[in-house]
């Protein structure tokens, strides 16, 4: 009771000493007050906030000035909907990291189920969505690498920062195995699944932001997965970093469902663009999987369930630039990738690896022995970079750093590893498949006088 008495005295102080120009910061402290923009325009009407919202908004322009500033940028402040709309009406229900905050009780999370009361649609979609699921990792061979193999710091720190952990309560806070933690996939207290601040960067919530590439490159890089770095090196990217340097807007601040290429920007296009934005004949969408045909993640790829309606929609978003034509022998080209690495690599990898399991030549641990280090970044980091490369218009991470070092591994570390094992298993499988030829049988004299012959006329050599 005395502690509420002190902290009501000292919101109150804090109140009287604003009006003046001068707040606390901490009992005894004073400092003068930070001036805040806010987002209105010029003649705008005064956003109308809460009573309990203002008395946050004081004490935390002190305290946390720059959450107070996003919030005062974004469109929630223009719309009235300000810290107790989100952090005191959320806490229904007496959720486990609900706690007493100067009086009041707040949740620290605003989590998804609470952004649906106002974004239905939105919500809906992200929890049909991949990314929903992507702290389903837990228990994967990516997780035995953090958890088991790196250690637990790793993982929470590492792998969980993007593909989100579970959070949990400890003595009332917080647990800081768990939090904090903005991964997309984060479970949360509520039981609800992601983390909307991992796109839409809190305290702005803004639009804009979740458009760029940067909000994506925080975990779509590196390399198992380096669609940042593709992109980067694709027409798409380049186009992009141009109109930076140029100064020409591509207009990432268009409302929700009007911002189309060919409409309000012509080139450049971001992750956003293709992947969750609107089209004239489709509306823009927060499941990133609405439009992708392949699944380029596993050991073999696979075409997702409905995927010509999937890759319907993802034309329509080329179509914004490109011709019929171009779009459709651009997926030609891709698909020509993803089932030369399926077919030639990745089908006969997992036929030797099952057939050395089966016959008790590997054991059922993973990561025990080199082999199995060397088939898992054959299709988890070189496969997976090719296929990506191939989606994205990457040429360089489709050969060099994708096909290139499939083969490379391929031949020179997976094959070898492999016959020490058993050479007949190998040799069962490779024989049987024309395509690798030049490495069982050697290419024939014909086939050599020809590079010979290329490099000669080619080079003077």
């Amino acid at each position: 009771m005395r502690r509420k008495l002190q902290l009501s005295l000292l919101i109150s102080l804090s109140v009287t000493l604003l009006a003046a120009g001068i707040a606390l910061t901490q009992p005894g402290k004073a400092t003068k007050s930070v001036p805040i923009k806010p987002a209105a325009s010029k003649g705008a009407a005064k956003p109308v906030i809460s009573a309990a919202g203002k008395l946050c908004v004081e004490c935390h322009t002190q305290v946390t000035p720059g959450i107070v500033q996003d919030w005062q940028s974004s469109k929630h402040y223009n719309g009235g909907v300000d810290c107790a709309t989100c952090h005191t009406a959320a806490n229904k229900g007496d959720r486990p990291d609900a706690k007493d905050h100067y009086g009041s009780r707040i949740v620290l999370l605003v989590t998804p189920k609470n952004c649906q009361s106002c974004h239905a649609r939105e919500a809906a979609e992200f929890q049909a969505s991949r990314h929903a699921d992507a702290a389903r990792f837990i228990g994967s061979l990516d997780n035995v690498l953090g958890e088991v193999v790196g250690g637990g710091p790793a993982s929470s720190s590492g792998c969980q920062a993007c593909h989100g952990s579970k959070v949990t309560v400890k003595n009332g806070e917080l647990d800081a195995a768990t939090w904090p933690n903005t991964g997309i996939g984060r479970i949360n207290p509520d039981g609800s699944k992601g983390a909307c601040t991992a796109c839409h960067s809190r305290h702005a919530f803004s639009i804009a932001h979740a458009r760029t590439p940067e909000a994506c490159a925080k975990c779509h890089l590196g390399p198992d997965h380096p669609q940042e770095e593709i992109w980067n090196e694709s027409k798409h990217g380049t186009r992009y970093h141009q109109n930076l340097t140029l100064g020409k807007s591509i207009g990432l601040t268009a409302p929700a469902g009007k911002w189309m290429a060919g409409r309000q920007y012509c080139s450049g296009p971001t992750c956003a663009s293709c992947h969750l934005s609107a089209t004239p004949n489709h509306r823009n969408t927060h499941d990133v999987g609405a439009r992708l045909s392949w699944t380029l993640r596993p050991v073999i790829s696979t075409k997702l369930e409905n995927w010509e309606k999937k890759r319907d929609a993802m034309q329509d978003v080329c179509a914004q630039c490109h011709s019929p034509n171009y779009t459709k022998n651009f997926y030609t080209q891709f698909d020509a990738v993803v089932n030369l690495y399926n077919d030639k690599f990745a089908t006969p990898a997992k036929t030797i690896m099952d057939k050395l399991t089966a016959e008790k030549k590997l054991t059922t641990q993973p990561f025990d022995v080199p082999i199995k280090w060397t088939y898992y970044e054959l299709w988890h980091h070189e496969g997976r970079r090719a296929r990506h490369g191939a989606a994205m218009s990457g040429p360089d991470y489709t050969w060099w750093h994708g096909l290139y070092d499939v083969s490379k591994v391929f031949y020179t570390e997976f094959i070898p590893q492999a016959r020490a094992l058993d050479a007949k298993v190998v040799d069962d499988t490779l024989n049987a498949m024309p395509e690798h030829a030049w490495f069982t049988k050697g290419m024939s004299p014909d086939q050599l006088q020809e590079v010979l012959d290329y490099y000669k006329k080619r080079y003077g050599q």
